[in-house]
């Protein structure tokens, strides 16, 4: 009895070993890798492990561009990145003549509504401290007005220039050389019209207005400052209320120093620092146009600088939009053709 109970129990144990063996055996194990042939390996050179870690990673990234891409599409947008540094400017270079004149200050003009200024004829705007003064050049551009800007450029200092529209038609190329030189330019009518004459009819005079400074734009490439003088100052109600509309700015003068009407260019120089002594201060006329005032100019600008004088230079805060209809105007305008000739050869003085 106790043999057959031995022997039934020795049976049922080698039936679980029997049967765990045969299932470790044939079960595949989780950390077991298959075999891979050459050819296999060459054609996926990673190892399982690998692979699976880069799956993970694949899965994980875009898991978290998905949330990303949620939180993103919930949460305000962030702020933008700040601008990158911009380069550094180079400083102006410094004036080559130490003692020069120089530039004491720069004003800008908000020209809205036409300001005016110089006492002579608007006095809204007492902006010249004792000793300052503003140079300011009409009529050019003119041959003589390459030995303007060489004697200002030898003081290292600024002017205003008023060109006539027709003459910018003859000499583009000088009007430029104001321009590169960095001085203001602004415009003084098409032709030197008396804008107050009773000939002149108020469209005839906004017509000189507006082609002056569309000839202006012509010549420079650009637009010119919303700076305006009238021919002899002379200015009518309804032209000061145009230029109003148009928000340009208006220039008379405080001292003239006649140099239309000099003999010498010392005459221009005395003319200059008598009324300066009486002034103190003020917007200067003077006309590149004038042989003395060329001449003139070195020995002026030393001689406001010995007297304790300061250059104020006058810039725009805006430039004006000049009026398609006068622009087009000016593009037509047929360009002088200039003689092969020498002026000495066709002009020769005889007896002054």
């Amino acid at each position: 009895m106790r043999s057959a109970l031995g022997l039934m129990l020795a049976s049922v144990v080698a039936a679980i070993v029997i049967a765990g063996v045969w299932f470790w055996t044939s079960s595949p194990r989780a950390d077991a890798a298959p075999p891979q042939t050459t050819a296999a390996s060459q054609a996926d050179p990673l190892p399982a492990a690998a692979r699976q870690a880069a799956r993970d990673d694949v899965d994980t990234t875009a898991a978290l561009s998905k949330r990303a891409d949620a939180t993103q599409a919930a949460a305000p947008a962030a702020a933008p990145a700040p601008a990158p540094v911009p380069a550094p400017v180079a400083a102006a270079p410094k004036c080559a003549n130490p003692d020069g004149l120089g530039i004491s200050r720069t004003v800008v003009v908000d020209t809205t509504g036409g300001p005016g200024f110089g006492f002579l004829q608007y006095k809204q705007y007492d902006f010249l401290t004792d000793h300052e003064v503003v140079l300011t050049f009409d009529d050019g551009p003119w041959p003589t007005t390459p030995a303007v800007l060489k004697a200002l450029a030898d003081e290292c200092t600024k002017a205003v220039f008023f060109p006539i529209g027709l003459h910018t038609t003859y000499h583009p190329d000088i009007l430029r050389q104001v321009a590169a030189a960095g001085h203001t330019i602004g415009a003084h009518t098409w032709s030197h019209a008396h804008l107050a004459s009773k000939k002149i009819t108020e469209q005839q005079a906004k017509d000189e207005i507006e082609k002056g400074f569309s000839a202006v734009k012509l010549a420079l490439g650009a637009n010119p400052a919303p700076f305006f003088r009238f021919p002899a100052l002379a200015h009518t109600p309804a032209t000061t209320a145009y230029l109003g509309t148009r928000n340009i700015a208006m220039f008379s003068v405080d001292v003239d120093s006649n140099d239309f009407k000099s003999k010498s260019s010392d005459e221009v120089i005395n003319n200059v620092m008598t009324k300066l002594d009486k002034e103190h201060k003020g917007i200067i006329l003077m006309h590149d146009l004038q042989k003395h005032t060329a001449q003139a100019l070195p020995t002026l600008l030393r001689k406001l600088k010995a007297g304790g004088y300061k250059v104020v230079w006058m810039k725009a805060k805006t430039q004006i939009e000049t009026l398609p209809e006068y622009d087009a105007m000016m593009a037509k305008t047929e360009k002088p053709v200039a003689s092969g000739r020498p002026i000495g050869n066709v002009v020769q003085t005889v007896a002054e």
